[in-house]
């Protein structure tokens, strides 16, 4: 079990603490929705957790299958809707980097750790989700 502590701070900011490690996140409302833009907005952290659980599930599988995808990327872009609003769709690229030589099998693996980490098996159908995998 994980407990986060989240306080209100004023302004439309937030900050979060992860009990066990004592990291925080702080939060602002983004510019499109009454704030300033300074500072990841709420959901802004829910595309981002998209993104970093792909890149940690395709890491599990490459460590215990012996191959590695160090200085991989993902570029995340969230995509609004109103009544209500809410987050519509999630186009994400994971970019591998230049000179990776992935075998079918591994790529296979690779797109399947993504698809299935535990963040998208979460996210509701309703939200579109886009993934690009890009071998250079």
């Amino acid at each position: 079990m994980t407990v986060i502590r989240t306080k209100y701070t004023g302004d439309l900011h937030c900050e979060a603490e992860h009990l066990d490690s004592g990291s925080k996140i702080r939060t602002v409302a983004p510019k499109d929705n009454n704030g300033d833009g300074s500072l990841f907005s709420p959901t802004d952290l829910f595309a981002t957790s998209l993104g970093c659980c792909m890149l940690t599930i395709i890491g599990m599988a490459a460590k215990t299958n012996g191959f590695s995808i160090d200085g991989t990327t993902v570029t995340t872009e969230k995509i609004m809707a109103a009544n209500p609003r809410r987050v519509a769709e999630l186009h994400l690229d994971i970019k591998f980097p230049e000179g990776s030589c992935y075998t079918d099998k591994q790529k296979a693996m690779i797109e399947n750790a993504a698809k299935t980490c535990p963040v998208a098996n979460s996210i509701s159908p309703e939200i579109k989700k886009i993934v690009n995998f890009i071998y250079d």
